[in-house]
């Protein structure tokens, strides 16, 4: 009996290394902040949006990103009306963006070591269907078998479809190419 004691102990010690030294499957975050901001000599524009959710994989440097459009939150309440109108977003018609694709230089992350690490992405994003090509770099910091994604890029609207005539009010409003801002954080699976 006590041979299968010593046994059990030393099975669940071993089982408990191999668990704690292999990386996670896959980083899931459902605390991320996107911002998106646009300027002009009219007015800027700020909105927030807490309710986006991501999943890296550190195994194959697979990247997704899902944002509900109405989850969009600004200053004024009109803002938020005209962002999600058929004029602009068509929020009702189009409820998510997406983000897709994979970490182009995965060898230089190391997902089991405390550090920030350079992240270079190429994937796409689709907003209102449609798809555009996307390359950007950010920075992943890890730290306590945490992840944290931080990065900045512009997205020209005219891309997806949204444009807006010449002379009405909204064009001196809202810049063609916003600045878009990401930060999640990811806890492991």
């Amino acid at each position: 009996m006590q041979k299968l004691k010593v046994l059990l102990a030393g099975a669940a010690l071993l089982f408990s290394i191999a668990a704690f030294s292999q990386s996670a499957e896959k980083y899931i975050s459902s605390k991320s902040h996107i911002k998106f901001f646009s300027t002009t000599p009219v007015e800027d524009i700020e909105a927030n949006n807490y309710a986006s959710v991501s999943t890296i994989n550190p195994k194959t440097g697979a990247v997704v990103f899902s944002v509900p459009m109405q989850s969009f939150e600004f200053e004024k309440a009109m803002m938020q009306k005209h962002f999600n109108n058929e004029h602009f977003l068509e929020s009702s018609v189009y409820p998510k963006s997406k983000l897709k694709g994979m970490i182009t230089n995965l060898s230089d992350i190391d997902f089991n070591k405390d550090g920030k690490y350079e992240a270079n992405f190429e994937g796409e994003i689709t907003i209102k269907d449609k798809t555009q090509k996307l390359e950007d770099s950010g920075t992943i910091t890890v730290a306590g078998g945490s992840l944290t994604l931080d990065t900045t890029f512009d997205l020209t609207l005219g891309d997806f479809g949204i444009t807006f005539d010449e002379g009405e009010m909204v064009s001196t409003k809202i810049a063609k190419s916003v600045e878009v801002s990401v930060k999640s954080e990811y806890q492991s699976n």
